[in-house]
């Protein structure tokens, strides 16, 4: 992992939106051989590819077709390769293993397909869960899923775009959020509380529906949201149309990106120099793939990056997408959110630099 004042390597190829996918595969290859990252990795090594297969009805996520080239090329170097994801604590497709892996298999994530096992691990088993100790701020012991822990290498592969409570998310939230169990998901949403303003409720029981904690009632057509049920899932904020549920974003919003930072230290405890990060800024979406639904685009197609560093790759990429949409797009898309907390602290734990040298490779 380099040091927090160094300049770390990011590789960027374009892909725009008049790119075909067919073609956009063959720079991921390009990208992935010139930057020469996959080398770190060496036979025999078991190689863990992180990614979010995408909720039921949602087509954000990083596609397949992707997934085949990193894994065959991990192949290349004789090494074990697995696609993997937790489950989540909101409602959905995603909440147990059986349920997500099905839902992996019919996005196209078909062992035969990717070249690779697709493995969903089960948290509610004491043995598929793995105790960190990091004893930072917020959290002292983090909950992991093991399958993450035990591999040698790590490759997180993230869809770059908004987030309802992070501002934005990339590598960092697919490593922070994305590899917790359920238990340590909650631990990160815990400060989350949010509360309803009742002069814009309209009584439509969207979020009542949305809540998987059965937190949200419905009363005199009007939301009351239980804080002592409440998991600080954030279901019912993505669910209200009417921006009629809120949290306190000064601490919340921090509180939750610091809790997930400490989360990704504690995947990467045992990864030194054996990470690698693949960010994909093509359809960047509002919100996070886990919204059941097509998001439409808020900035144009970008490309995609790679590097050893998470903190690098989510500010190039942050910059990059700002740049070619010619403002903050995730600013613009949650006022409330400031997305540089993950990044500076991260950068604060040792995890990466701010600082990076974006090499740009042609198609």
């Amino acid at each position: 992992m380099p040091e927090a004042k160094t300049k770390s390597k990011v590789y960027f190829i374009p892909v725009d939106n008049s790119t075909k996918q067919e073609e956009a595969v063959l720079r991921l290859e390009v990208l992935l051989k010139k930057s020469g990252f996959l080398d770190l990795i060496a036979s025999g090594d078991k190689v863990a590819v992180k990614l979010h297969f995408g909720e039921q009805g949602n087509t954000g996520y990083v596609r397949p077709e992707y997934l085949r080239v990193i894994c065959d090329q991990v192949k290349d170097r004789n090494a074990l390769v697995f696609l993997a994801d937790t489950n989540t604590l909101y409602r959905g497709k995603r909440t147990n293993s059986k349920d997500h892996l099905k839902l992996a298999y019919s996005h196209g994530f078909i062992p035969d397909k990717v070249n690779a096992e697709v493995l969903i691990p089960d948290d509610t088993r004491k043995e598929q869960v793995q105790d960190v100790v990091i004893d930072q701020k917020f959290i002292k012991t983090a909950k992991i899923a093991r399958i993450f822990w035990d591999a040698d290498v790590i490759i997180g592969v993230a869809h770059f775009k908004g987030h309802i409570m992070t501002g934005f998310g990339g590598a960092l939230k697919n490593l922070g959020m994305g590899c917790a169990t359920r238990e340590g998901k909650l631990a990160q949403h815990s400060d989350v509380s949010p509360f309803v303003i009742a002069s814009n409720c309209v009584g439509c029981k969207a979020c009542e529906k949305a809540c998987p904690a059965q937190a949200v009632v419905i009363k005199n057509k009007k939301s009351i949201i239980n804080s002592a049920k409440c998991i600080g899932c954030a279901s019912c904020i993505a669910a209200c149309k009417y921006n009629a549920i809120e949290i306190n974003w000064e601490a919340g919003g921090r509180d939750i990106q610091q809790k997930m930072i400490e989360h990704a230290k504690a995947v990467l405890e045992n990864k030194k120099d054996k990470e690698v990060f693949i960010n994909f800024c093509l359809k960047i979406t509002q919100e996070c793939d886990c919204l059941a639904q097509d998001d439409p685009r808020i900035a144009p197609d970008v490309g995609i990056l790679v590097s050893t560093d998470p903190v690098s790759i989510d500010k190039a990429s942050f910059d990059l997408v700002n740049a070619a949409a010619g403002k903050d797009v995730f600013k613009q898309a949650h006022p409330n959110r400031d997305g540089m907390i993950q990044l500076n602290y991260a950068r604060e734990l040792g995890l990466g630099s701010l600082d990076y040298d974006l090499i740009l490779l042609t198609p």
